[in-house]
């Protein structure tokens, strides 16, 4: 089975340092995938900690020596600790299950989206719909933007009409892209199977100076690119490490005032419950994040 990583958490403080200010003891609290920056660089005085040269993810990461160089080892466990900048307060009216993917999933598609401009008079392509994708389409309708839904699943059609798209385009009709021509201010990537893709034809489908930005990472190449796509529309493609902190709260301020709802499959936490979460990733079939619950049972004191 491939290595889990413990980076989208919910818990409770339980202890804070003397000089903590923002989180106190019984705060409800989440954790990202990034749990420490320098925060004195030129990245992190411009509010882009997410692209700190020091960064330290929240698994698999070693600490600088002078800060005992200990592996980051994540949030499977009973207990993690973080740096209060990375440590973010969640609004009561969001219950922990649907909290829990946003913290990475949630953040990483709703940076690139909030920096795109999305909102009102934009048309916006999301390109798949699962864990991230799934997020883009609630996030993108929630900030007013038309949503469009690019898939090779037709199955999903009826989720992303429900979480906010205005039209469904199937990928695997012939000549998908030709309707489309000049059609999308902004399209967010979030497929793991870009590898596969005639970039030409996605491409072909953004308004002027339009941009494709892939959140997706496959372990794959991109297809060749040559210089000459991006020339009849002018259009870039780009990417994006997770976001930044006030994007965090500025995230789930907008699933608080709109009463946002992703799309969870809670699993017991236990062997067998994690277990069955990497199988059904694996196999394709979350519909789609598997949250684990029930820590009191497995960790009460």
């Amino acid at each position: 089975m491939p290595l889990c990583v413990g980076h989208e958490v919910i818990g409770k403080a339980v202890k804070v340092g003397d000089k903590v200010t923002t989180v106190k003891v019984g705060d409800r609290v989440g954790v990202g995938a990034q749990i420490w920056a320098c925060l004195e660089c030129k990245p992190c005085k411009m509010d882009n900690e997410n692209y700190c040269p020091h960064k330290i993810d929240t698994y698999g990461a070693p600490y600088p020596e002078d800060m005992g160089g200990v592996v980051a080892q994540g949030g499977y466990a009973s207990h993690i600790r973080a740096h209060e900048y990375f440590t973010f307060k969640i609004p009561d009216s969001i219950p922990s299950v649907d909290a829990a993917p946003m913290m990475c999933a949630g953040l990483t598609v709703y940076s690139p989206l909030y920096r795109a401009g999305t909102g009102p008079g934009k048309k916006v392509a999301i390109v798949g719909v699962g864990g991230l994708g799934h997020f883009a389409v609630m996030f993108a309708a929630a900030m007013g933007a038309e949503v469009y839904v690019l898939s090779h699943s037709p199955d999903k059609k009826d989720d992303a009409m429900k979480l906010g798209a205005k039209e469904f385009i199937s990928t695997q009709d012939k000549d998908w892209d030709k309707p489309w021509a000049f059609t999308f201010d902004f399209m967010l990537n979030t497929a793991d199977a870009t590898h596969k893709f005639d970039l030409a034809a996605y491409l072909g489908t953004l308004n002027i100076n339009g941009e494709m930005h892939h959140v997706g990472l496959p372990d794959a190449a991109l297809p060749e690119i040559k210089a000459q796509m991006f020339a009849p529309n002018g259009c870039k493609m780009g990417g994006s490490h997770i976001g930044n902190r006030p994007e965090m709260f500025q995230m789930l301020k907008l699933v608080e005032e709109k009463q946002l709802k992703p799309i969870i499959m809670p699993i017991d936490i236990s062997e067998a419950g994690c277990q069955k979460a990497v199988i059904s990733v694996s196999e394709n079939k979350v519909r789609y994040r598997h949250t684990l619950v029930g820590f009191d049972k497995v960790f009460k004191r």
